[in-house]
C-alpha cells in the first residue's frame, strides 16, 4: 500500500488556480465595531507594526474576528490563506515585504473604515498530486504555481498529458510550470508566460527554459484542464515538484488541476485589486 501524505499547511495555520470567481463587497458594515485578528511575520519591520495596530486597534482571536489582517510579505500571506479558509474569514493584507503583490499600501490610520470600504475578491487554488520514486504520493495546494524542476545537473524530460491524453512526449528543459491567473505575473512570467485577466477561465502552462522542442512557448488550457507530468529516467534525472515553494523532491509523475471546492478570500482596497495590478504589471 502507498503511503499517501497530504501537505496542507493551510489547514492549521500559522499569493495566483487561483482563479477569481467575483469580487464582491466584504460585508463588513461596522467599521467601528470591527473585531480584527492580527497576524505578523518575523521581520523586525512586520512585528513593529503589529505592535503599533494592535495597541489601537485591539487584537482577536481569529475565530472571534470579523478579518484576519495579515503583516508582511506575499509569502507570509500563503501561509495565512489556509487559516482564514477554515474559518471563512477575509483576509485584508498590509505590505511589510519585498514584492507585496497580493497586499495593500501599509498605513496605521483608518483601517477599520478602509476594510470596511474594502473589496473582495476569491480565489481557487491548484491541487497538486505527485507520486515520489519511492512510491509516496504527495498532495499540496498552491495558490501561484505548481512547478517542476530539475534536480540535477542534466536537464529534466518530461512527458505532457492534458485529461488523459498525451500532447507532448517529450519536453526537453530544466522544468515547467501551471499557472493561475493571479499567479501569472510570478514565476510563470519570469519563465515568459503569459498574464492572465483575473476571472479569465484558463491556466497558464510554460516550460522553463525549454530545450527541445526550442520553439515551444506553452499553452493556455481551460480552467477545467487535468495536467499530468511524467518524469522520464526519473532515477538519472531527477526532478522536484513545487506547490507555492512547498516542495517534493525526487518525483516520478505530477498531476495538477483547480480545486474549486476551495475558496480564499482577499480583501483589496477600491481600484488597487488584482485587476489593476495584473494590468499595470503589464506596462511597468
Amino acid at each position: 500500500m502507498r503511503e499517501v501524505v497530504t501537505l496542507f499547511p493551510f489547514a492549521h495555520l500559522c499569493f495566483r488556480c487561483a482563479r477569481a470567481i467575483v469580487a464582491v463587497n466584504t460585508g463588513i458594515r461596522d467599521a467601528k465595531v470591527m473585531k480584527i485578528s492580527f497576524r505578523a511575520s518575523n521581520v523586525d519591520v512586520a512585528q513593529d507594526a503589529l505592535t503599533a495596530l494592535t495597541n489601537r486597534y485591539g487584537q482577536v482571536d481569529a475565530e472571534a474576528s470579523d478579518v484576519i489582517v495579515v503583516l508582511g510579505g506575499d509569502g507570509f500571506m500563503l501561509e495565512t490563506l489556509g487559516e482564514a479558509r477554515a474559518l471563512d474569514k477575509p483576509v485584508y493584507g498590509m505590505n511589510r515585504g519585498t514584492v507585496g503583490f497580493l497586499m495593500n499600501t501599509y498605513s496605521e490610520d483608518a483601517l477599520q473604515e478602509r476594510v470596511a470600504e474594502a473589496e473582495e475578491v476569491q480565489l481557487n487554488p491548484l491541487k497538486m498530486r505527485a507520486e515520489g520514486v519511492d512510491g509516496k504520493i504527495t498532495e499540496a495546494l498552491a495558490l501561484n504555481e505548481v512547478s517542476l524542476l530539475r534536480g540535477g545537473p542534466q536537464a529534466a524530460r518530461l512527458r505532457i498529458s492534458v485529461d488523459g491524453r498525451t500532447r507532448m512526449e517529450e519536453l526537453v528543459c530544466d522544468g515547467a510550470l501551471v499557472a493561475t491567473p493571479a499567479g501569472s505575473t510570478a514565476y510563470n512570467y519570469s519563465a515568459h508566460g503569459p498574464i492572465l485577466p483575473i476571472g479569465a477561465d484558463v491556466l497558464a502552462l510554460t516550460p522553463v527554459a525549454a530545450f527541445r522542442p526550442r520553439r515551444w512557448r506553452g499553452a493556455l488550457l481551460p480552467i477545467s484542464a487535468t495536467v499530468r507530468f511524467d518524469v522520464l529516467n526519473p532515477e538519472k534525472r531527477p526532478v522536484r515538484a513545487d506547490a507555492d515553494s512547498r516542495t517534493v523532491p525526487d518525483v516520478r509523475w505530477v498531476e495538477v488541476h483547480s480545486e474549486t471546492s476551495i475558496v480564499h478570500r482577499l480583501l483589496f482596497d477600491p481600484g488597487h485589486g488584482l485587476e489593476e495590478r495584473l494590468i499595470r504589471e503589464q506596462f511597468s
